[in-house]
């Protein structure tokens, strides 16, 4: 899917993440070309905005759902990853259920948009909008 996997800021250790119970030092995060170039044109067209964010939450019949929103200001929570030219920020909490997955955009028949291609997920509801892990 031609995905490379994001770099982490240099020097960012476990405990800073606060991720030491799930062990999320070397948690990883990919975008692919074809996402970053959308990312990155988005960004453009609203002349404004650092970069993207991607967490979950709680929702639907499986149990959780993904979130992706424009980032205006930094968070000092968030851990930053950088690919292809776009900063992506998560969360910890949503980088437990996140490590791994793959961002990608996406054209099927006359549908288009992003797909998160996520290893950690175990089931999802049929309308795939919502996942468990």
């Amino acid at each position: 899917m031609g995905a490379d996997t994001c770099s982490a800021p240099e020097g960012v250790e476990i405990k800073e993440l606060r991720l030491d119970a799930a062990g999320l030092a070397g948690a990883r995060i990919s975008l692919s070309e074809r996402a970053a170039e959308h990312v990155r044109k988005f960004l453009a067209k609203r002349g404004k905005g650092l970069g993207i964010r991607l967490g979950v939450r709680t929702s639907g019949c499986s149990g959780l759902a993904y979130k992706l929103e424009y980032v205006d200001v930094e968070d000092p929570q968030d851990v930053r990853f950088d690919c292809h030219g776009v900063s992506v920020y998560v969360d910890p909490k949503s980088l437990a259920y996140l490590n791994g997955t793959e961002l990608d955009y996406v054209r099927e028949g006359l549908n288009e948009g992003f797909k998160f291609n996520n290893p950690n997920v175990k089931s999802q509801c049929g309308c795939g909008e919502s996942f468990n892990v």
